[in-house]
């Protein structure tokens, strides 16, 4: 027996195996669900249940709490349908999402950007081309059946790069790894990858991605290696000539973090209206930084106290993206259907206790 699940207000729907957590369901069957870790520690799945019952598994309270559920909203990635169930998820608008394929994948290149963010440009099979939209990632298939995620830090269109010594242009994307002292994946990255190393991918995933169909002014916010997904949604409002006002507040703890400034002020000469606020936390004498200070979304509070008219891109570090989201539609009026986000949940995080 089956249980059919329907989201509205799109009116899709799919089907439910018995035991089967819905977001899997969902993404099974072509199903553009909100989502981010997959794993119960984010709360980016979070939609509210309009009828039917779910159980839910092991989860963090952060990412749904007690009161929340008697309130009935559900986490999709770990809950399971015990009856028909109706989600509201106004993310969920149509059925053009990309297909989710599993490819061989070589380094092409390694540079490092910072002191602890790579950039990793993987080579992608030429026969059959990886489709995603901007701000979407990838997952890597670890030998030992874990998975590691990361965001394309590149716009679609430029997945095909020109031609090489007369040959024929590569798909490839490209990566920003944060270095993860003890994580057994970025280690790897940073000490023992080589170029023309194979690995194992699985893409694309993520409900993260410019909606192109709004006039609204944008506010793009980054924490850290979260700019990686921005800066693929920055190369395609470039490319598809989109001219929505867009402010991009980008956060580090001291301006080393903030890895590709110098990239960004060459497309404010290109794009009038794209604007740039970058906003340090733990500057240091010696860095001498005159820019803004303090918690990055807050920054965008000081500029923006009214957002109810705008839409919000978001991504980075849980606590940034989870602050951002709370006190813009508490203090800001901002409308929640319009705060996007995908959240850079480690297994560091995912490792906390689940309730």
């Amino acid at each position: 027996m089956t249980y059919q699940i329907t989201v509205e207000p799109s009116g899709r729907s799919f089907e439910a195996e018995p035991g089967e957590a819905m977001l899997a369901a969902g993404i099974r069957q072509g199903i553009g669900l909100p989502y981010g870790c997959k794993d119960g520690a984010c709360g980016s799945c979070k939609c509210k249940k309009l009828s039917g019952t779910v159980a839910h598994g092991p989860h963090q309270e952060k990412a749904l709490s007690a009161e929340e559920e008697a309130q009935g909203y559900v986490l999709t990635c770990c809950g399971v349908a015990q009856s028909d169930v109706v989600l509201e998820s106004r993310q969920v608008t149509h059925a053009g999402a990309f297909p989710i394929r599993k490819m061989p994948a070589r380094v092409a290149s390694l540079e490092r950007k910072s002191h602890d963010v790579m950039s990793v440009r993987l080579q992608l099979p030429a026969n059959d081309v990886m489709q995603y939209h901007a701000g979407q990632y990838i997952e890597f298939l670890l030998r030992d059946g874990a998975r590691r995620s990361y965001s394309m830090a590149n716009a679609p269109h430029l997945l095909i790069q020109p031609p090489v010594a007369g040959g024929a242009g590569a798909p490839i994307v490209e990566l920003h790894i944060r270095h993860m002292p003890g994580g057994k994946f970025t280690d790897h990255v940073f000490s023992a990858m080589k170029e023309k190393e194979i690995l194992r991918v699985e893409g694309p995933y993520g409900s993260f991605h410019l909606r192109d169909d709004s006039p609204k002014p944008m506010v793009l916010l980054a924490s850290g290696t979260g700019f990686a997904p921005i800066k693929a949604i920055i190369e395609h409002m470039k490319f598809m000539g989109i001219t929505r006002e867009a402010t991009l507040y980008w956060g580090g703890r001291r301006p080393q973090d903030l890895y590709m400034d110098a990239w960004i002020k060459e497309q404010l000469a290109e794009m009038p209206h794209l604007h740039y606020v970058p906003v340090v936390s733990d500057a240091l004498a010696e860095d001498a930084w005159t820019g803004r200070t303090g918690f990055v979304h807050r920054a965008v509070l000081e500029d923006f106290p009214d957002l109810s008219a705008h839409q919000v891109y978001a991504c980075g570090a849980p606590i940034v993206v989870d602050s951002a989201r709370h006190e813009y539609v508490a203090q800001a009026g901002l409308p929640e259907e319009e705060f996007f986000a995908d959240s850079f949940t480690s297994e560091a995080d995912k490792a906390h206790t689940p309730v």
